[in-house]
């Protein structure tokens, strides 16, 4: 059921004064909504999805929910191939937007992507799924990458965290669980992190102007406000093989791989739960994070990935 589709249904079908309420709170949403979704971009957000499990070069992947999603990995960039194509939520595909593909995020969401070589920083909707070469873990806009600075190199080392309340909202703007009632859709502006050992913090120069519950948000053209921030030190690749709950499976897996070159296990504790994590590295290049991937994907780990620090 779509949001107009239900607020009739508040109207019409539902008289009980119980009701009355949660059909408010409601049509305060959707009237918002629609604010929001301006006719001049109609079609960006597209229709909210997970999906289901599909698989990729022998390797499957699990679309969910996620709101605590944050990783590092490399970042690749696509555009004029897939202009003006639908995207696997139903959007049109505009390289000149600041959108993104992910491969297991809920559609629509928004993620902020932080170039861990300059340090640069961008709010991106996500709207389609991929990458679908090995060893990347976002497909920016042409414009998101001209943005963050990695036109030019192709590929860049990154940070993804997902932004809760804004994911929520635009899901609920796309027809999904209804969510707070007003939605921030990423308008292109950059702001530059200090990277780990710098003196700054994230700058988030539209802070002072977020609206309201009430006010009405359009989308916007893009607008950038690029700075600079020094950037200390370089980004470390490694490349994960697996994670492990009982040392000794992680013990064996280290073993069979050392031979690729330096094995380590690193602790991590994920919620209440620790894990040991088999990792190969570290190397300083994503060329050669590429090559030493393909190596351990070729010893019999498909699910083997990049991760950066």
């Amino acid at each position: 059921m779509t949001f107009s589709s239900f607020l009739k249904v508040c109207a019409v079908s539902l008289p009980v004064s119980g009701l009355l309420g949660a059909c408010a709170e409601t049509e305060l949403v959707i009237n918002t909504a629609k604010q929001i979704a301006s006719p001049a971009k109609p079609d960006l957000l597209g229709d909210y999805k997970v999906g289901n499990p599909y698989p990729i070069k022998g390797v499957w992947y699990y679309p969910k929910v996620d709101y605590d999603y944050v990783e590092t990995g490399i970042a690749s960039w696509y555009g004029p191939n897939f202009h003006g194509k639908k995207t696997a939520n139903g959007a049109i595909f505009d390289q000149n937007e600041v959108t993104a593909a992910h491969r297991t995020l809920q559609l629509p969401s928004i993620v902020r992507v932080t170039n861990l070589r300059n340090g640069r920083s961008l709010k991106v909707l996500v709207n389609d799924r991929g990458p679908f070469a090995r060893g990347r873990i976002i497909d920016l806009s042409r414009r998101s990458a001209q943005l963050l600075g990695i036109i030019r190199s192709g590929t860049a080392p990154v940070r993804l965290e997902i932004i809760a309340d804004e994911s929520r909202k635009v899901a609920a703007l796309a027809g999904g669980k209804p969510g707070p009632a007003v939605a921030a859709v990423p308008s292109g502006d950059v702001s530059v992190a200090a990277l780990p050992g710098g003196e700054k913090t994230v700058s988030t120069p539209d802070a002072a102007k977020r609206p309201s519950s009430r006010e009405a948000v359009e989308f916007q053209p893009v607008r950038p406000e690029v700075s600079k921030a020094p950037v200390s030190g370089r980004p470390t690749y490694f490349i994960q093989a697996g994670a492990f709950v009982h040392r000794d499976l992680a013990e064996k897996m280290r073993r069979l791989l050392t031979p690729l070159g330096p094995t380590e296990i690193n602790r991590a504790v994920v919620g209440k739960q620790q894990y040991y994590r088999v990792r190969l590295g570290p190397v300083r290049s994503v060329k050669k994070a590429d090559q030493l991937l393909d190596l351990v994907v070729a010893s019999g780990y498909p699910e083997a990935r990049v991760v950066v620090e």
